[in-house]
């Protein structure tokens, strides 16, 4: 479903201090779709029935894994900071943040 680089999984666990991290997508930003990360000591919060821990860091939205199947999900730092980057092969098109992304 999703991949984490070791790279990623070692961010998120520094991070996390024992939570989760979670990931879901919404329609906005430049291109259509956004990735909404965020944090959850819980598995079943907000009425969201997350998917199984990934690297038993990650929960997913069940509602993004349609737009984020196969993606691999990358830490990355360069020069003008670091950040989580999604490599989608569902998007179509993406913005130059890299936050949101077109199917």
């Amino acid at each position: 479903m999703i991949t984490l680089t070791n790279s990623a999984k070692e961010y998120m666990h520094s991070i996390s201090n024992g939570a989760y991290i979670t990931l879901g997508v919404k329609g906005g930003g430049c291109s259509g779709l956004q990735y909404v990360w965020g944090l959850s000591t819980d598995d079943g919060i907000e009425d969201i029935k997350w998917s199984d821990p990934i690297d038993n860091v990650l929960l997913l939205d069940p509602t993004a894994e349609m737009y984020v199947l196969g993606s691999e999900i990358d830490y990355v730092t360069e020069l003008g900071g670091s950040f989580l980057a999604v490599k989608n092969p569902a998007a179509s098109s993406s913005c130059g943040c890299g936050d949101s992304f077109g199917i």
